[in-house]
């Protein structure tokens, strides 16, 4: 059924990277596609969301968690669509778009969490820097498919890349240049995506322009949030992180009122914790959280443009409260505690000393003596100079998974790992 929504503006491929045929699939039905099927998507399963991947089998790793977000921005989409007068059969939120987003939302994080990004953006820093979001980015229109020693995109449509854009700001604009920033090269994704009006020209501080995104990034975003602030605090009860005793400690301890009424949610929370119940009571969160959002239209310089930009979803201000809440309460039982912080310390240092490593041989000397990389990378980084091979190095470096990150660093760094005698 054909869909006034979007028009061909939404719908235009960037036009790098593998060719499309829509052959009886939508555009958004191709990007979502290609995503699912991409080895980048595939290494999310081995990549950390909160607890190092592989530890336990029931703990959340980033692909779990991508495959619940889309399912949560699925179910928005399906509620608003059917709740809103302004949205009919013909004129609706496009599903699939939203689908692919979701799905895309962590494909260029780096193992080991917000650690990893952490670490790979200070050793980035004098080279344009590194952030996750920006990274999604890079592999969606440059790194996604590889043809020996060359990358290109997967020719993203313009609906689904303005979906992927959490941030706005180039890093040379970055004030504090630690995060939510994409890279300054890029700069022709935003021309793209807004070819007539530019995004910076419209703001005047870093936090307007970021917090401007299109309506299925709002999705998105929500989605997100829904996902990790229920999800994290149920692996952490299960992990042992969360328990009765310490969430009426920092019930509390706490000087933060957050809904107005925390001290009954915390009490039912710790509640079903006793009587081990508390998986159906945050499940029952999300669909309170889904019918918490309304779609609601809005003025801007692109509303003419686009109806993604003419429309914008509003959450409820007491699913906000609670779902801040909930974040709040993982950051503080799981988050900060030593176990968490000891593993990030190892993880960003791990990928510290093997970047060193890398660019010691890679980037800084004239030629390699040693072949440390793969084929396809060690030839493509010698065809290149200096400041694109570090660039390359960190593509690399951020899209191995925790576990072939470990295994490599055992292999560089371990005498009774991987011995010259286990290759005789």
């Amino acid at each position: 059924m054909k869909n006034s929504f979007y028009n061909e503006f939404d719908t235009e491929w960037i036009g790098r990277g593998q060719s499309k045929n829509v052959k009886g699939r939508t555009p958004f039905e191709q990007d979502r596609d290609r995503i699912i099927y991409s080895p980048a998507f595939r290494r999310l399963q081995n990549k950390t969301q909160v607890f190092l991947s592989g530890e336990f089998d029931f703990y959340r790793t980033r692909l779990t968690h991508s495959m619940e977000v889309s399912q949560i921005g699925r179910s928005i989409v399906n509620h608003l669509n059917r709740s809103s007068d302004a949205l009919s059969d013909d004129f609706r939120i496009d599903q699939d778009l939203v689908e692919s987003i979701c799905l895309a939302h962590d494909i260029g994080h780096p193992s080991f969490g917000h650690a990893g990004e952490q670490v790979l953006n200070e050793l980035m820093l004098e080279s344009g820097g590194f952030e996750g979001n920006a990274q999604n980015l890079r592999i969606l229109v440059d790194l996604f498919y590889r043809d020996k020693t060359e990358w290109s995109g997967m020719n993203p449509t313009r609906a689904f890349l303005d979906g992927m854009l959490k941030y706005k700001t180039l890093f040379s604009d970055s004030e504090k240049k630690k995060n939510h920033f994409i890279y300054d090269f890029q700069k022709d994704i935003l021309d793209f995506v807004s070819p007539d009006i530019s995004f910076p020209d419209l703001f005047t501080t870093e936090k307007t322009l970021n917090s401007f995104k299109s309506l299925e990034c709002r999705i998105m975003d929500w989605a997100d949030d829904i996902a990790y602030s229920i999800h994290d605090i149920d692996d952490g009860i299960r992990a042992g992180f969360i328990t009765v005793k310490k969430v009426h400690n920092w019930m509390e301890d706490k000087d933060t009122e957050y809904t107005g009424n925390d001290r009954d949610f915390l009490a039912k929370l710790a509640t079903a914790i006793t009587d081990d119940t508390f998986s159906a009571f945050l499940a029952r969160l999300i669909g309170t959280f889904i019918h918490g959002t309304k779609f609601v239209g809005r003025d801007n310089a692109f509303a003419e443009k686009t109806y993604r930009y003419a429309f914008d979803i509003q959450i409820r201000e007491e699913c906000t409260a609670l779902c801040t809440l909930l974040k709040m309460l993982s950051i503080n039982l799981v988050f900060h505690t030593p176990q968490v912080h000891q593993l990030e310390y190892k993880g960003g240092r791990i990928l510290r000393e093997l970047f060193t490593v890398m660019e010691d041989e890679y980037v800084i000397k004239a030629a390699p003596e040693y072949r440390l990389l793969p084929a396809h990378y060690h030839k493509s980084l010698q065809e290149h100079a200096a400041p694109d091979r570090r660039r390359m190095l960190c593509d690399y470096i951020s899209g191995m998974t925790d576990g072939f990150v470990v295994r490599t660093y055992k292999r560089l760094f371990d005498p009774e790992f991987g011995s010259i005698n286990d290759l005789i």
